[in-house]
Protein backbone atom coordinates (compact mmCIF):
# COMPACT_ATOMS: atom_id res chain seq x y z
CA UNK A 1 0.00 0.00 0.00
CA UNK A 2 2.88 2.56 0.94
CA UNK A 3 4.13 1.58 -2.69
CA UNK A 4 1.01 2.20 -4.22
CA UNK A 5 1.26 5.72 -2.70
CA UNK A 6 4.47 6.48 -3.23
CA UNK A 7 4.36 5.68 -7.36
CA UNK A 8 0.54 6.31 -7.94
CA UNK A 9 -0.94 8.87 -5.88
CA UNK A 10 -0.56 12.51 -6.41
CA UNK A 11 1.81 14.14 -5.71
CA UNK A 12 3.74 11.06 -6.72
CA UNK A 13 7.58 10.19 -5.58
CA UNK A 14 6.00 11.54 -1.79
CA UNK A 15 4.19 9.80 0.60
CA UNK A 16 1.64 13.00 0.77
CA UNK A 17 -2.06 12.53 -0.05
CA UNK A 18 -3.27 15.53 -2.16
CA UNK A 19 -6.83 14.06 -2.42
CA UNK A 20 -8.52 12.87 0.46
CA UNK A 21 -10.65 10.38 -1.31
CA UNK A 22 -7.59 8.28 -1.58
CA UNK A 23 -7.65 7.51 2.32
CA UNK A 24 -11.18 5.88 1.74
CA UNK A 25 -9.05 3.34 -1.09
CA UNK A 26 -6.16 2.51 1.48
CA UNK A 27 -8.68 1.72 4.15
CA UNK A 28 -10.38 -0.53 2.18
CA UNK A 29 -7.19 -2.05 1.09
CA UNK A 30 -5.53 -2.50 4.68
CA UNK A 31 -8.73 -4.37 5.20
CA UNK A 32 -8.54 -6.81 2.22
CA UNK A 33 -5.15 -7.01 3.01
CA UNK A 34 -5.99 -7.98 6.77
CA UNK A 35 -8.80 -10.66 5.50
CA UNK A 36 -6.71 -12.07 3.00
CA UNK A 37 -3.90 -12.75 5.92
CA UNK A 38 -7.09 -13.84 8.20
CA UNK A 39 -7.76 -16.76 5.88
CA UNK A 40 -4.50 -17.86 4.77
CA UNK A 41 -3.89 -18.32 7.91
CA UNK A 42 -6.57 -20.43 8.29
CA UNK A 43 -5.94 -22.05 5.15
CA UNK A 44 -2.31 -22.69 6.89
CA UNK A 45 -3.73 -23.91 10.04
CA UNK A 46 -6.25 -26.67 8.89
CA UNK A 47 -3.53 -28.07 6.16
CA UNK A 48 -1.07 -28.22 9.10
CA UNK A 49 -3.85 -29.73 11.05
CA UNK A 50 -5.02 -31.95 8.03
CA UNK A 51 -1.22 -32.91 7.63
CA UNK A 52 -0.72 -33.88 11.81
CA UNK A 53 -4.52 -35.87 11.28
CA UNK A 54 -3.06 -38.03 8.27
CA UNK A 55 0.39 -38.11 9.97
CA UNK A 56 -1.79 -40.02 13.36
CA UNK A 57 -3.60 -41.94 10.98
CA UNK A 58 -0.30 -43.50 9.53
CA UNK A 59 0.97 -44.13 12.68
CA UNK A 60 -2.12 -45.40 13.88
CA UNK A 61 -2.03 -47.67 10.49
CA UNK A 62 1.58 -48.81 11.15
CA UNK A 63 0.77 -49.58 14.86
CA UNK A 64 -2.14 -51.32 14.48
CA UNK A 65 -0.28 -53.80 11.05
CA UNK A 66 2.62 -54.31 13.73
CA UNK A 67 -0.23 -55.65 16.82
CA UNK A 68 -1.97 -58.04 13.44
CA UNK A 69 1.45 -59.94 13.54
CA UNK A 70 2.00 -59.82 17.06
CA UNK A 71 1.62 -63.30 18.71
CA UNK A 72 2.64 -62.64 23.02
CA UNK A 73 3.49 -59.22 25.02
CA UNK A 74 6.68 -58.99 24.90
CA UNK A 75 6.42 -58.33 20.87
CA UNK A 76 3.64 -56.14 21.41
CA UNK A 77 5.68 -54.05 23.88
CA UNK A 78 8.72 -53.95 21.55
CA UNK A 79 6.30 -52.93 18.42
CA UNK A 80 4.27 -50.14 20.94
CA UNK A 81 8.18 -48.54 21.97
CA UNK A 82 9.94 -48.54 18.93
CA UNK A 83 6.58 -46.66 17.52
CA UNK A 84 6.10 -44.12 20.23
CA UNK A 85 9.87 -43.33 20.60
CA UNK A 86 10.16 -42.78 16.30
CA UNK A 87 6.68 -40.84 16.59
CA UNK A 88 6.67 -38.66 19.68
CA UNK A 89 10.21 -39.09 21.15
CA UNK A 90 9.37 -41.00 24.08
CA UNK A 91 10.25 -44.07 26.27
CA UNK A 92 7.52 -46.28 27.16
CA UNK A 93 6.93 -49.39 29.63
CA UNK A 94 3.82 -51.14 30.47
CA UNK A 95 2.34 -52.22 33.15
CA UNK A 96 0.37 -54.93 33.21
CA UNK A 97 -0.58 -56.45 36.74
CA UNK A 98 -0.26 -60.29 37.26
CA UNK A 99 -2.11 -61.48 40.46
CA UNK A 100 -2.81 -58.40 41.59
CA UNK A 101 1.19 -57.44 42.56
CA UNK A 102 2.83 -54.79 41.47
CA UNK A 103 6.50 -55.28 39.01
CA UNK A 104 9.85 -55.41 40.83
CA UNK A 105 11.18 -53.72 38.10
CA UNK A 106 10.78 -51.69 34.54
CA UNK A 107 12.00 -50.89 31.45
CA UNK A 108 13.36 -47.35 32.45
CA UNK A 109 13.98 -48.55 35.75
CA UNK A 110 17.05 -45.79 36.38
CA UNK A 111 14.98 -42.96 35.29
CA UNK A 112 11.74 -43.64 37.51
CA UNK A 113 12.08 -44.31 41.20
CA UNK A 114 9.98 -47.60 41.79
CA UNK A 115 7.72 -46.63 44.56
CA UNK A 116 6.81 -43.63 42.39
CA UNK A 117 6.13 -46.18 39.41
CA UNK A 118 3.97 -48.67 42.03
CA UNK A 119 1.99 -45.66 43.85
CA UNK A 120 1.12 -43.91 40.23
CA UNK A 121 0.79 -47.49 38.53
CA UNK A 122 -1.62 -48.45 41.04
CA UNK A 123 -3.45 -45.28 41.15
CA UNK A 124 -4.29 -44.88 37.63
CA UNK A 125 -5.32 -48.94 37.24
CA UNK A 126 -7.90 -48.37 40.44
CA UNK A 127 -9.11 -44.74 38.99
CA UNK A 128 -8.84 -45.52 35.34
CA UNK A 129 -7.35 -42.08 34.77
CA UNK A 130 -4.64 -40.40 33.04
CA UNK A 131 -1.72 -39.27 35.91
CA UNK A 132 1.68 -37.44 35.76
CA UNK A 133 3.45 -35.07 33.19
CA UNK A 134 0.84 -33.22 31.24
CA UNK A 135 -2.39 -34.45 33.38
CA UNK A 136 -4.42 -33.32 36.11
CA UNK A 137 -3.21 -35.54 38.76
CA UNK A 138 0.24 -35.48 39.85
CA UNK A 139 1.31 -33.13 37.62
CA UNK A 140 4.61 -32.80 39.16
CA UNK A 141 6.33 -36.47 38.13
CA UNK A 142 8.90 -36.73 35.14
CA UNK A 143 6.59 -39.34 33.66
CA UNK A 144 2.99 -39.60 31.93
CA UNK A 145 0.85 -42.94 33.14
CA UNK A 146 -2.03 -43.70 31.19
CA UNK A 147 -4.37 -46.30 31.46
CA UNK A 148 -4.97 -49.37 28.76
CA UNK A 149 -8.55 -49.55 28.65
CA UNK A 150 -10.56 -51.83 26.72
CA UNK A 151 -14.75 -52.46 26.65
CA UNK A 152 -14.25 -55.10 29.31
CA UNK A 153 -11.78 -53.99 31.86
CA UNK A 154 -8.33 -52.37 32.21
CA UNK A 155 -5.75 -54.14 30.86
CA UNK A 156 -2.70 -52.44 32.16
CA UNK A 157 -0.85 -49.23 32.61
CA UNK A 158 1.28 -47.30 29.56
CA UNK A 159 4.19 -44.93 31.30
CA UNK A 160 5.90 -42.64 28.66
CA UNK A 161 9.16 -40.37 29.80
CA UNK A 162 10.03 -37.73 27.06
CA UNK A 163 13.28 -38.69 25.75
CA UNK A 164 14.62 -34.65 26.36
CA UNK A 165 12.88 -34.17 29.39
CA UNK A 166 12.13 -30.66 28.98
CA UNK A 167 9.90 -31.54 26.43
CA UNK A 168 6.38 -31.16 27.05
CA UNK A 169 3.46 -33.44 24.89
CA UNK A 170 1.10 -31.47 23.67
CA UNK A 171 -2.95 -32.20 23.91
CA UNK A 172 -3.04 -33.54 20.05
CA UNK A 173 0.04 -35.92 21.11
CA UNK A 174 -1.64 -36.79 24.45
CA UNK A 175 -4.65 -37.52 22.50
CA UNK A 176 -2.57 -39.96 19.80
CA UNK A 177 -0.77 -41.37 22.95
CA UNK A 178 -4.28 -42.26 24.83
CA UNK A 179 -5.50 -44.29 20.81
CA UNK A 180 -2.28 -46.10 21.45
CA UNK A 181 -2.90 -47.14 24.87
CA UNK A 182 -6.14 -48.05 23.45
CA UNK A 183 -4.79 -49.87 20.54
CA UNK A 184 -2.39 -52.07 22.59
CA UNK A 185 -5.09 -52.73 25.17
CA UNK A 186 -6.89 -54.14 22.48
CA UNK A 187 -3.59 -55.79 21.24
CA UNK A 188 -3.21 -57.66 25.09
CA UNK A 189 -6.39 -58.38 25.13
CA UNK A 190 -6.63 -60.60 22.25
CA UNK A 191 -2.73 -62.40 23.16
CA UNK A 192 -4.41 -63.33 26.34
CA UNK A 193 -7.43 -64.83 24.86
CA UNK A 194 -5.84 -66.44 22.90
CA UNK A 195 -3.47 -68.14 25.45
CA UNK A 196 -6.78 -68.49 27.55
CA UNK A 197 -8.10 -70.70 24.46
CA UNK A 198 -4.59 -72.26 24.00
CA UNK A 199 -4.72 -73.37 27.56
CA UNK A 200 -8.17 -74.77 27.34
CA UNK A 201 -7.47 -76.76 24.30
CA UNK A 202 -4.03 -78.14 26.29
CA UNK A 203 -6.49 -79.03 29.52
CA UNK A 204 -9.00 -80.69 27.27
CA UNK A 205 -5.99 -82.73 25.39
CA UNK A 206 -4.49 -83.58 28.15
CA UNK A 207 -7.49 -84.73 29.69
CA UNK A 208 -8.36 -86.80 26.66
CA UNK A 209 -4.78 -88.36 26.80
CA UNK A 210 -4.94 -88.72 30.63
CA UNK A 211 -8.71 -91.16 29.79
CA UNK A 212 -6.96 -92.65 27.24
CA UNK A 213 -3.76 -93.60 29.39
CA UNK A 214 -5.61 -95.04 32.41
CA UNK A 215 -7.83 -97.51 30.34
CA UNK A 216 -4.68 -98.43 28.17
CA UNK A 217 -2.68 -99.24 31.71
CA UNK A 218 -5.55 -100.72 33.30
CA UNK A 219 -6.24 -103.25 30.44
CA UNK A 220 -2.71 -103.82 29.75
CA UNK A 221 -2.71 -104.27 33.59
CA UNK A 222 -6.19 -106.14 33.86
CA UNK A 223 -4.62 -108.75 30.69
CA UNK A 224 -1.92 -110.40 32.62
CA UNK A 225 -3.06 -110.77 36.00
CA UNK A 226 -6.67 -112.19 34.60
CA UNK A 227 -4.12 -114.85 32.95
CA UNK A 228 -1.90 -115.03 36.22
CA UNK A 229 -5.13 -115.44 38.51
CA UNK A 230 -6.81 -117.84 35.89
CA UNK A 231 -4.13 -120.20 36.02
CA UNK A 232 -2.90 -120.31 39.43
CA UNK A 233 -7.26 -120.60 39.97
CA UNK A 234 -6.79 -123.92 37.79
CA UNK A 235 -3.95 -125.28 40.17
CA UNK A 236 -5.69 -124.53 42.94
CA UNK A 237 -8.99 -126.31 42.13
CA UNK A 238 -8.51 -129.12 39.78
CA UNK A 239 -4.71 -129.70 40.56
CA UNK A 240 -5.61 -133.21 41.08
CA UNK A 241 -6.85 -133.99 37.67
CA UNK A 242 -4.24 -132.15 35.49
CA UNK A 243 -1.48 -134.24 33.80
CA UNK A 244 2.09 -132.67 34.58
CA UNK A 245 2.08 -131.29 31.07
CA UNK A 246 -1.00 -129.30 31.85
CA UNK A 247 0.26 -128.18 35.08
CA UNK A 248 3.52 -127.16 33.69
CA UNK A 249 2.06 -125.34 30.59
CA UNK A 250 -0.22 -123.05 33.58
CA UNK A 251 3.11 -122.61 35.57
CA UNK A 252 4.64 -121.06 32.23
CA UNK A 253 1.53 -119.27 31.68
CA UNK A 254 1.71 -117.39 35.03
CA UNK A 255 5.37 -116.89 34.92
CA UNK A 256 5.06 -115.17 30.80
CA UNK A 257 2.49 -113.30 31.96
CA UNK A 258 4.10 -111.67 35.42
CA UNK A 259 6.86 -111.14 33.62
CA UNK A 260 5.06 -108.68 30.65
CA UNK A 261 3.57 -107.58 34.04
CA UNK A 262 6.66 -106.65 35.41
CA UNK A 263 8.13 -105.28 32.16
CA UNK A 264 5.02 -103.11 32.11
CA UNK A 265 5.37 -101.84 35.43
CA UNK A 266 9.43 -101.46 34.72
CA UNK A 267 8.52 -98.81 31.58
CA UNK A 268 6.06 -96.80 34.05
CA UNK A 269 8.71 -96.25 36.54
CA UNK A 270 11.62 -95.85 33.77
CA UNK A 271 9.70 -93.09 32.21
CA UNK A 272 9.12 -91.26 35.23
CA UNK A 273 12.46 -91.01 36.26
CA UNK A 274 13.32 -89.82 32.84
CA UNK A 275 10.76 -87.14 33.03
CA UNK A 276 12.19 -86.29 36.37
CA UNK A 277 15.83 -86.41 35.36
CA UNK A 278 16.40 -88.89 38.18
CA UNK A 279 18.83 -90.82 34.91
CA UNK A 280 22.40 -90.70 35.64
CA UNK A 281 24.10 -91.89 32.80
CA UNK A 282 27.56 -93.12 33.23
CA UNK A 283 29.77 -93.23 30.15
CA UNK A 284 32.27 -95.93 29.24
CA UNK A 285 34.02 -97.12 26.77
CA UNK A 286 31.67 -100.48 25.36
CA UNK A 287 32.42 -103.11 22.52
CA UNK A 288 28.94 -102.85 20.23
CA UNK A 289 29.04 -106.70 19.72
CA UNK A 290 28.60 -107.17 23.48
CA UNK A 291 26.03 -104.44 23.47
CA UNK A 292 23.75 -105.84 20.66
CA UNK A 293 24.89 -108.88 22.25
CA UNK A 294 23.50 -108.40 25.90
CA UNK A 295 20.00 -106.62 24.28
CA UNK A 296 19.26 -109.86 22.05
CA UNK A 297 19.73 -111.89 25.50
CA UNK A 298 17.21 -109.12 27.26
CA UNK A 299 14.43 -109.63 24.97
CA UNK A 300 15.75 -113.49 23.78
CA UNK A 301 12.01 -115.15 24.83
CA UNK A 302 9.96 -112.41 22.30
CA UNK A 303 12.57 -113.21 20.30
CA UNK A 304 11.94 -117.53 19.68
CA UNK A 305 9.90 -117.28 15.88
CA UNK A 306 12.44 -114.93 14.80
CA UNK A 307 15.87 -115.25 12.67
CA UNK A 308 18.13 -112.85 13.78
CA UNK A 309 21.14 -111.58 11.84
CA UNK A 310 23.71 -109.33 12.80
CA UNK A 311 26.30 -107.40 10.88
CA UNK A 312 29.12 -105.76 12.86
CA UNK A 313 32.40 -104.48 11.16
CA UNK A 314 35.44 -106.07 12.30
CA UNK A 315 37.02 -102.53 12.67
CA UNK A 316 34.12 -100.50 15.08
CA UNK A 317 35.69 -98.46 17.21
CA UNK A 318 34.41 -99.01 20.89
CA UNK A 319 31.73 -95.86 22.06
CA UNK A 320 31.66 -94.47 25.63
CA UNK A 321 27.92 -95.09 26.58
CA UNK A 322 26.21 -96.09 29.70
CA UNK A 323 26.06 -100.16 29.22
CA UNK A 324 22.71 -101.01 30.94
CA UNK A 325 20.56 -98.03 29.71
CA UNK A 326 21.33 -98.54 25.87
CA UNK A 327 21.16 -102.31 26.35
CA UNK A 328 17.61 -100.87 27.58
CA UNK A 329 16.72 -98.90 25.10
CA UNK A 330 18.02 -101.48 22.22
CA UNK A 331 16.12 -103.70 24.16
CA UNK A 332 12.70 -102.13 23.58
CA UNK A 333 13.36 -101.75 19.93
CA UNK A 334 14.42 -105.22 19.32
CA UNK A 335 10.65 -105.81 21.39
CA UNK A 336 8.80 -103.83 18.75
CA UNK A 337 10.52 -105.24 15.97
CA UNK A 338 9.08 -108.62 16.89
CA UNK A 339 5.63 -107.38 17.95
CA UNK A 340 5.12 -105.50 14.70
CA UNK A 341 6.66 -108.52 12.46
CA UNK A 342 5.50 -111.95 11.46
CA UNK A 343 6.72 -114.97 12.88
CA UNK A 344 9.52 -116.82 10.94
CA UNK A 345 10.69 -113.22 9.45
CA UNK A 346 13.94 -111.76 9.90
CA UNK A 347 15.29 -109.18 11.82
CA UNK A 348 18.13 -107.44 11.18
CA UNK A 349 20.97 -105.88 13.55
CA UNK A 350 23.22 -103.55 12.01
CA UNK A 351 25.79 -101.75 13.44
CA UNK A 352 28.66 -99.28 11.47
CA UNK A 353 30.56 -96.23 11.82
CA UNK A 354 29.50 -92.81 10.02
CA UNK A 355 32.10 -89.78 10.41
CA UNK A 356 31.82 -89.37 14.77
CA UNK A 357 29.31 -91.64 15.08
CA UNK A 358 28.22 -95.03 15.56
CA UNK A 359 24.93 -96.08 14.40
CA UNK A 360 23.42 -99.33 15.18
CA UNK A 361 20.12 -100.14 13.26
CA UNK A 362 17.50 -102.63 13.71
CA UNK A 363 15.82 -103.53 10.48
CA UNK A 364 12.21 -105.92 10.33
CA UNK A 365 10.20 -107.19 7.82
CA UNK A 366 6.60 -106.44 9.65
CA UNK A 367 3.84 -104.24 8.60
CA UNK A 368 6.05 -100.44 9.11
CA UNK A 369 4.53 -97.25 9.98
CA UNK A 370 1.62 -95.33 8.41
CA UNK A 371 3.64 -92.02 7.05
CA UNK A 372 0.84 -89.99 9.74
CA UNK A 373 2.29 -92.38 11.81
CA UNK A 374 6.43 -91.40 11.68
CA UNK A 375 6.46 -88.16 13.29
CA UNK A 376 4.66 -89.35 16.39
CA UNK A 377 6.16 -92.61 16.68
CA UNK A 378 8.38 -91.57 19.90
CA UNK A 379 5.72 -89.43 21.63
CA UNK A 380 4.57 -91.13 25.00
CA UNK A 381 1.85 -93.52 25.29
CA UNK A 382 1.77 -93.07 21.47
CA UNK A 383 1.06 -96.50 19.20
CA UNK A 384 0.37 -96.65 15.85
CA UNK A 385 -3.01 -97.45 14.56
CA UNK A 386 -2.76 -101.35 13.78
CA UNK A 387 -2.39 -104.17 14.07
CA UNK A 388 -5.15 -104.30 17.17
CA UNK A 389 -3.96 -107.30 18.36
CA UNK A 390 -0.46 -106.27 19.33
CA UNK A 391 -0.17 -105.07 23.09
CA UNK A 392 1.60 -102.31 24.75
CA UNK A 393 1.25 -99.28 26.55
CA UNK A 394 3.41 -96.67 23.53
CA UNK A 395 6.31 -96.24 26.30
CA UNK A 396 8.89 -98.48 24.83
CA UNK A 397 9.93 -96.53 22.04
CA UNK A 398 9.42 -93.25 24.24
CA UNK A 399 11.71 -94.54 26.61
CA UNK A 400 14.39 -95.10 24.41
CA UNK A 401 14.11 -91.97 22.85
CA UNK A 402 14.68 -90.20 25.96
CA UNK A 403 17.93 -92.67 26.86
CA UNK A 404 19.81 -91.70 23.55
CA UNK A 405 19.05 -88.21 23.59
CA UNK A 406 20.57 -88.03 27.39
CA UNK A 407 23.51 -89.49 25.79
CA UNK A 408 23.24 -86.92 23.68
CA UNK A 409 22.53 -89.27 20.56
CA UNK A 410 19.77 -89.55 17.59
CA UNK A 411 17.05 -91.86 16.87
CA UNK A 412 14.95 -92.24 14.69
CA UNK A 413 12.29 -94.54 12.21
CA UNK A 414 11.60 -94.88 8.99
CA UNK A 415 10.01 -97.48 6.49
CA UNK A 416 11.91 -99.79 4.36
CA UNK A 417 11.27 -100.61 0.80
CA UNK A 418 9.99 -103.21 0.22
CA UNK A 419 8.03 -103.73 4.04
CA UNK A 420 8.82 -103.26 7.46
CA UNK A 421 10.86 -100.75 9.66
CA UNK A 422 14.05 -99.70 10.37
CA UNK A 423 15.26 -98.04 13.69
CA UNK A 424 18.26 -96.37 14.02
CA UNK A 425 20.73 -95.02 16.64
CA UNK A 426 23.21 -92.84 16.84
CA UNK A 427 25.85 -92.14 19.45
CA UNK A 428 28.65 -89.84 19.24
CA UNK A 429 32.16 -91.03 19.53
CA UNK A 430 33.26 -89.00 22.85
CA UNK A 431 34.65 -88.99 25.87
CA UNK A 432 34.33 -90.93 29.01
CA UNK A 433 33.01 -88.03 30.88
CA UNK A 434 29.00 -88.02 31.93
CA UNK A 435 27.44 -85.56 29.24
Amino acid sequence: MLAFDYFFVPPIYTFTVADSEYLLSFAGFLLLGLTISYLTAQVQSKAQAAQRREAETAALYALSRDFTIADDIETIYTALSTHIQQTLKCEADIYIPENEKLPDNHHFQASIDDSEFAMLSDWVLQNQQPAGKGSNHYPAVEATYLPMITSLRTIGVLVLRPIDPIDQLSVEQLRLLEAFSSQAALAIEHVQLAEQSRQIQLLQATEKMQDALLNSISHDLRTPLVSITGALSTLDEQDASLDDETRQDLVETAREEADRLNRLVGNLLQMTRLEAGAIRVVLEPADIEDLIGSAIGQVEDRLVERDIQITIPPDLPMVSLDFVLIVHALGNLLDNASKYSPEGSLIEIEARQLGQEIQISILDRGVGIPPDDLTHIFDKFYRVRHPEQVTGTGLGLAISKGIVEAHGGRIWAANRPGGGTVFTIALFLGTNEDP
